[in-house]
């Protein structure tokens, strides 16, 4: 398939969404018409709205807080969302199941109907599109603030007109971000052509004076992510969802671990979002910007885990970060109770407050980090534009097949996975093997010398048992991975 960084005309988006409203039956919902849409977003109240929320946030210079959650059935759903709400979450998402996110919405439908008869929850998220437009509806009447799909979908044209219809106001993934961490054979071609009709949808609904934010998944695979790769992907996704209408965007980054270097991507992601966006002609965009907490091994231990809950608290309100996505006290252990998840909400929420009119400091290391995040995030995207001349779906597509774009630790063929990743002697993340990255030959011997810093404070190899070493340190009590 060849896809372009072209807006869709309105006549491919209704012909192309009558093939998708009939691939399973709740699409044919008649809640799903375009102007009965159009009606019930029109009458979701501002402060159930998600864009509208993260406009307030941004504003008042405050970091909000959003945990994961979803299970089975609307009931159940409905009980841990508003338990979650009572804990302090400012958003709420819907975890989607995975039958859902593969598109496999037979078999999420008996795990709907084995849920219901043995009273818990059989699946791990709530099936959305098996649920329809008046099941998640349901959901958010349930609620008093904003709601968002959460996934890993490859293909979420149907997820996105159901969530859309029943008032949801915020849809997160994109077609790198849902794709290389979470598939193995679909190609990046498809992925961005499902997640174009997505966008355009959003952008339909922007034309009708609806607001609609959309949330590329800015973590990856969450494992030792250098953050200009990670940060890189979110503003060609933010590129490729403005050019479909989408006006609302909220960039996503992953704790790495060194406080400035988490700090000075964050800064990072922001400003470079809005300087690319600006320089493909895209203006009067609303840009805010998503903590994820640690996304690898969690401690065992419950204490443990709440203190690495609170350092990425820290460092989300220091950073400024519009929003914070939460974890559970039990993160290693499986999938928490609604009590574990308040917890976490409960954590995290006070340690934002106390740190909510304060900054982190200016230094000349927060300077370096970010220069160098700057000097990758360009070198990267100068590839890009260059390969695809102009075209940032046809430049991604092919710095991918090159390896020029390159995501360490994912499952998918699209990804060449050469790159290594591990910590210098501060912890921060640098490239330990390169592969085919797009980056310049200054920025190669800046990641091999801090790296060779702690090789020889270590009396260490340079090689990939100290990216293993790094990769389960954190679940060990320690940020690197030392060499005992």
């Amino acid at each position: 398939m060849q896809v372009r960084n072209k807006k869709w005309s309105l006549e491919k988006f209704l012909e192309v969404r009558k093939e998708v409203l009939s691939s399973w039956p709740t699409g044919q919902d008649p809640m799903l018409d375009l102007e009965q849409t159009v009606k019930t977003l029109k009458a979701v109240p501002e402060h159930k709205n998600f864009a509208l929320k993260l406009l307030k946030a941004e504003k008042e210079q405050r970091t909000y807080v959003q945990p994961r959650a979803g299970v089975a059935t609307v009931e159940g759903m409905i009980e841990l969302l508003t338990h979650l709400e009572k804990a302090g979450a400012d958003f709420l998402p819907s975890t989607i199941d995975s039958y859902t996110r593969h598109n496999r919405y037979q078999e999420a439908e008996e795990g709907v109907q084995i849920s219901k008869r043995e009273k818990r929850s059989l699946l791990n998220g709530f099936p959305a599109v098996n649920h329809g437009v008046s099941g998640c509806k349901e959901v958010l009447d349930h609620v008093n603030v904003p709601m968002q799909a959460r996934h890993g979908t490859p293909d979420a044209r149907l997820l996105s007109e159901i969530i859309h219809a029943a008032g949801w106001t915020s849809n997160e993934g994109g077609g790198i971000s849902y794709n290389i961490p979470y598939a193995k054979n679909i190609s990046l071609a498809d992925s961005i052509y499902y997640w174009q009709y997505c966008d355009r949808l959003v952008g339909y609904y922007e034309e009708h004076g609806i607001h609609i934010n959309r949330e590329p998944f800015g973590p990856l695979t969450g494992t030792l992510v250098p953050p200009s790769i990670a940060i890189t992907i979110g503003i060609i996704e933010s590129i490729l969802a403005a050019t479909q209408g989408v006006k609302h965007i909220t960039v996503g980054y992953g704790q790495c671990g060194n406080v400035t270097q988490d700090v000075a991507a964050m800064q990072m992601l922001k400003e470079l979002t809005e300087y690319y966006l600006f320089t493909f002609g895209h203006k009067n965009m609303h840009i805010t910007t998503v903590f994820h907490q640690w996304m690898g091994g969690f401690p065992q231990d419950e204490s443990q885990a709440f203190g690495l809950i609170s350092m990425a608290s820290s460092v989300a309100a220091l950073s400024k970060a519009t929003k914070m996505i939460t974890k559970t006290p039990v993160e290693s252990i499986g999938v928490p109770t609604k009590e574990m998840n308040a917890a976490g909400i409960k954590a995290s929420k006070f340690v934002v407050n106390l740190l909510k009119d304060q900054s982190y400091p200016d230094s000349e290391k927060l300077r370096i980090e970010k220069e160098m995040i700057r000097k990758e995030v360009t070198c990267l995207m100068d590839k890009v534009i260059d390969l695809g001349m102009g075209d940032v779906a046809v430049g991604v597509i092919k710095a991918f097949e090159y390896g020029i774009i390159d995501v360490p630790f994912a499952p998918s063929k699209q990804t060449h996975g050469e790159v290594l990743p591990a910590r210098d002697n501060e912890g921060c993340i640098r490239i330990l093997e390169f592969g085919h990255l797009g980056m310049s030959e200054e920025i190669k011997k800046f990641h091999k010398e801090k790296l060779l810093e702690r090789a020889n404070s270590e009396q260490r190899a340079l090689d990939f048992q100290m990216t293993v070493d790094d990769v389960y340190a954190v679940g060990m009590g320690h940020l690197i991975g030392r060499l005992k």
